[in-house]
């Protein structure tokens, strides 16, 4: 029977704000050696030492892999920073060079299928990270909708989209407070031809009911759609897991 691996000690290198509400950490060293190479994308588990749950373990978060530079040991993860922020974008915040941290992972990657005729990316700024991957991955001649809400304009990132994506930043400046900005957006799309391969992840109540709407007004089926939820408003991390076992897609 497969094991997984110990967690690796990762060192903080550096730190980047992208944009004024996400944070980019990078971390690696020597730890990183053997870390699987094309991980970009895919997820890790972040193990930190405070706080701990109630059961008196370090806690224990998800983030994506932004970017995997195996020659020189360094993986990017990137946080959303704001007001009520949670324990590891606190740690990256307050994180400095040289600080260690315990990872696991990775674990597979989320994508489209890149098979499709047609795709459709819609997802928060907690999101971003896992879209950007898929991004890198799409054919070039792609078409489709990309639907990114952000927190501020400036939140817009520099990234390579397939020139005939149709590609909308929707700003939400509150997005703790319950919402349907993205649903909204994602019901006046024109529905293409052909079949769509759909992906869709960010706060839990939005993911939910972009899911029922792709379901049942656009008859789209599980195998051409993969929604998640990566956070929950009013919610921990901990008790999201339990409203996420209803989502996952």
């Amino acid at each position: 029977m497969n094991r997984r691996p110990p967690p690796r000690t990762l060192e903080v290198l550096r730190k980047q704000l992208l944009t004024p509400h996400m944070l980019r950490v990078t971390l690696g060293g020597i730890g990183l050696e053997g870390f699987p190479e094309d991980s970009n994308g895919g997820y890790i588990k972040l193990r930190l030492a405070e706080p701990i749950d109630e059961a008196g373990k370090p806690l224990v978060r998800t983030y994506t892999v932004r970017h995997h530079r195996p020659e020189l040991r360094e993986l990017d993860v990137d946080f959303v920073v704001h007001e009520s922020e949670g324990p590891a974008a606190s740690w990256a915040q307050t994180c400095q060079v040289g600080d260690v941290i315990q990872v696991g992972g990775p674990g597979p990657k989320k994508l489209l299928d890149f098979s499709a005729d047609w795709f459709l990316l819609a997802g928060d700024m907690s999101a971003l990270p896992a879209i950007s991957a898929n991004i890198e991955r799409m054919p070039a001649d792609a078409t489709g909708y990309v639907l990114l809400e952000i927190i501020h304009e400036d939140d817009r990132q520099a990234l390579d989209f397939p020139p005939n994506l149709q590609v909308d930043w929707i700003v939400n400046s509150d997005p703790e407070t319950p919402n349907s900005i993205l649903l909204d957006r994602v019901k006046t799309l024109t529905w293409l031809a052909g079949r769509p391969s759909v992906w869709v992840a960010g706060e839990f109540s939005q993911s939910l009911a972009i899911r029922a709407f792709m379901k049942s007004e656009r008859k789209v089926t599980r195998d051409q759609m993969y929604a998640s939820s990566y956070w929950q408003i009013g919610h921990t991390e901990d008790s999201h897991k339990v409203s996420k076992a209803g989502i996952q897609a």
